[in-house]
């Protein structure tokens, strides 16, 4: 009789891929799904593979060796809760359940106490790379409780996308840990998308670059210190024709940026914890303000603003716009990192840092160069305060916040919206600011509302009675 060593609630395109995937790393893979249609042709499709598939919950259980593991592919949110009560009944004690969508951590969260309760051990694990990354190996970050990482080790270990033979899979921690950093992952993807959205605006409204030279600069970029998966998908965007009109594809795509919310997800939460993530929020208005297509065309003919002008030192643009998008996203990287860290401490979740920068190095959709920077900027200092004071990047930022400043001023001279490289700049110059003038906005508390302050002379609480009796 068919014994599977892993189970899949869900034969969508993720659910599919993975379990394809494992397959073909020597596991045996059983599959359920409600669509009949799914499970027909997961079946059908690889007669000759160790993989099966099952139309009901008791065949597919049936199908798992003991303690069955078994990962849900479902939308998140209520498609969640709805897989947990079809199956729970019939789990044993040990038995292991893995949400491997993009869940609010805060979900998962509820959904580990509900299930231990029962005996049921639980993780929620992120899963970054897309279609192709779950077929050829993600990025993944699971997290629960120590035994249930244990027994999903070895699989995780061998599916996932591989850096200089180290497997992109780590255990994150506790409860929700692994779905709050790939929560954050997507906060910081949001960034990276928008930095290079902007860089992408400037550079073809300020020099009129056309979309062939543009091809050439993301890909020339994409050989250095910027090499990354989204820079290179970037570059190849430009190359792409519409067979039918013979325009490129880029230039027929609806200015108007989609969202599943998982970077508002971030924001969120980065209000909740009192950490700053500016760049991160600019991206999500960014895309939030895409939204406004309509009132953005209206808006052309009523509100003025300065022409661009073409600039005639395209070289030396070039150069700065590639130097400030190095420096912004390490302003970017610095914040979600930074999130991470106030996360730690609140939910009790213990995150190693270098370990998360090591991981995000394959598979995923932020996988880059420079994270194996990040990764050995936290092995120098594990309680690194903020990403930006490495003695590495400090350098490396005080080498580029000039042409950070060139580019944000250009945009700026020639009515650029760049909401992500301003907030990165602004972000990066708050931090190293010996004093701010929030002096004056605890002053006006303190004045409306007698909130009292503290004084930079003497230590205690106090308040000042700012109007004559």
């Amino acid at each position: 009789m068919f014994k599977a060593n892993f189970g899949f609630m869900g034969l969508g395109v993720m659910g599919h891929m993975l379990a394809l995937n494992m397959e073909r790393n020597g596991f045996h893979v059983a599959g359920y799904d409600i669509d009949a249609e799914k499970v027909k042709a997961f079946g059908t499709k690889y007669p000759a593979k160790n993989l099966a598939a099952f139309d009901t919950l008791e065949k597919f259980l049936a199908a798992l060796e003991r303690p069955r593991r078994i990962m849900m592919m479902v939308p998140a949110g209520k498609p969640v809760d709805g897989a947990i009560a079809s199956i729970r009944d019939f789990l044993e004690p040990g038995d292991l359940l893995i949400d491997g969508g993009n869940t609010f951590f805060m979900d998962t969260e509820r959904r580990s106490k509900e299930l231990e309760a029962r005996g049921i051990i639980y993780i929620g694990t992120g899963v970054s790379g897309g279609e192709q990354g779950a077929l050829w190996g993600p990025s993944l970050m699971p997290g629960g409780q120590p035994e249930a990482w244990e027994l999903v080790k070895p699989i995780f270990e061998a599916i996932s996308a591989k850096v200089q033979g180290e497997p992109c899979v780590a255990y994150m921690g506790p409860r929700g840990a692994g779905h709050y950093v790939k929560m954050v992952h997507n906060g910081i993807e949001y960034g990276d998308m928008q930095l290079i959205a902007e860089a992408y605006d400037i550079l073809h409204r300020s020099l009129g670059l056309d979309n062939a030279r543009l091809h050439e600069v993301f890909a020339e970029w994409n050989r250095g210190e910027l090499e990354s998966y989204l820079v290179e998908i970037t570059a190849d965007i430009f190359t792409k024709h519409d067979p039918e009109t013979g325009q490129a594809v880029v230039d027929l795509i609806l200015d108007e940026a989609q969202q599943k919310g998982t970077g508002k997800w971030t924001s969120q939460n980065s209000l909740d914890l009192g950490a700053p993530t500016p760049t991160i929020n600019a991206a999500v208005e960014s895309r939030i303000v895409s939204a406004y297509k309509e009132e953005r065309v209206a808006a052309s003919k009523v509100l003025t603003g300065p022409e661009p002008k073409v600039s005639d030192d395209a070289e030396n643009v070039i150069a700065w716009v590639r130097d400030a998008l190095y420096a912004a996203k390490i302003c970017s990287y610095a914040q979600g990192f930074g999130l991470m860290r106030a996360a730690s401490k609140e939910y009790g979740y213990n995150l190693n840092y270098g370990e998360i920068a090591r991981i995000w190095r394959g598979g995923c959709i932020i996988r880059a160069r420079f994270l194996n920077d990040i990764r050995q900027a936290f092995v120098r200092n594990p309680d690194l305060s903020n990403l930006m004071v490495d003695p590495e990047f400090a350098q490396g930022l005080n080498a580029r916040q000039l042409p950070l400043r060139r580019v944000v001023a250009l945009a700026a001279d020639n009515g650029i919206p760049a909401l992500a490289f301003s907030s990165a700049l602004a972000y990066y110059d708050a931090y190293r600011s010996a004093r701010l003038p929030a002096n004056l906005t605890q002053a006006q508390r303190d004045y409306f509302g007698a909130h009292t302050y503290r004084r930079v002379d003497r230590e205690g609480v106090f308040h000042t009675e700012w109007t004559p009796e």
